[in-house]
């Protein structure tokens, strides 16, 4: 069992940054492949970014690569989610979740994500 608590949301112009952060709880965070999520008003949830337990495997949506860096410290039990050039089409709730999985590959499905956090808020203004 883990729970993970985000922050970092806020209200930024677009062509900003803003660094997303989750907390995990539970003492087997480096077991699980991290992923962010987010969901924009009346659209589906959608896969940003996930990172394996290692930090040695990435993998970014073509909507965000080159401009979003997933990261992780084992030794805090947190993962990170740096956002620079931000779009008004950022615009959503970000969720981070988490898997178990000691391997090299990570989940890009949201089922594939057993455990979830609530969310926060990133608006980004035009």
């Amino acid at each position: 069992q883990v729970q993970l608590v985000e922050s970092g949301g806020g209200l930024v112009q677009a062509g900003e940054s803003l660094t997303l952060s989750c907390a995990a709880s539970g003492r087997t965070f480096s077991s699980y492949v991290m992923g962010w999520f987010r969901q924009a008003p009346a659209k589906e949830r959608e896969f940003v970014a996930a990172m394996n337990w290692s930090g040695d495997t990435t993998y970014y949506a073509d909507s965000v690569k080159g401009r979003f860096t997933i990261s992780r410290d084992n030794a805090k039990n947190t993962v990170y989610l740096q956002m620079n050039s931000l779009k008004p089409g950022d615009t959503a709730v970000y969720y981070c979740a988490a898997h178990y999985f000691l391997g090299v590959y990570v989940n890009v499905h949201e089922w594939e994500y057993p455990y979830w956090g609530q969310g926060t808020q990133v608006t980004v203004s035009s």
